[in-house]
Formats: C-alpha cells, structure tokens, sequence
C-alpha cells in the first residue's frame, strides 16, 4: 500500500499546474499526519481541498483546508 494526497480546486479539480510536494507515505496515519503539519502551505499554494487515495483507490475526498 501506497497512500498520497490528490491536491484539489475548491470544485474538485485537481491542481496540476504548479510544483507540489508528491509526497508517497507507507501508511494512511503516515499521510494524515504529514498533512496536519502542511496544509497551511498547502493553503497558500492555492490548494483548497485534498483527496486521499491508497494507490489509485480514492479513500476520501472533499477534505477542505481552509477553516470554516
């Protein structure tokens, strides 16, 4: 098992067109964890909502960054 964050618009769009970490994580708590240190920078960079897969399974997705 793989686990990555899908970097998403705030419609669902996956953000492609700028440099991202593409971090690649050994476990879902692994990849959790990562992003509770970085979705502030994540935030600036534009990213507004994430989607977690395991490989190309997606696990969750519609997770916002930005607090309500």
């Amino acid at each position: 098992m793989t686990w990555r964050w899908r970097y998403e618009t705030a419609n669902g769009g996956e953000v492609t067109d700028r440099p991202l970490p593409r971090e690649v994580f050994p476990s879902q708590a692994d990849a959790e964890s990562w992003l509770g240190e970085n979705w502030r920078d994540l935030l600036e960079s534009g990213v507004e909502q994430v989607a977690l897969l395991d490989e190309d399974r997606v696990e969750y997705t519609g997770l916002a960054l930005r607090p309500e």
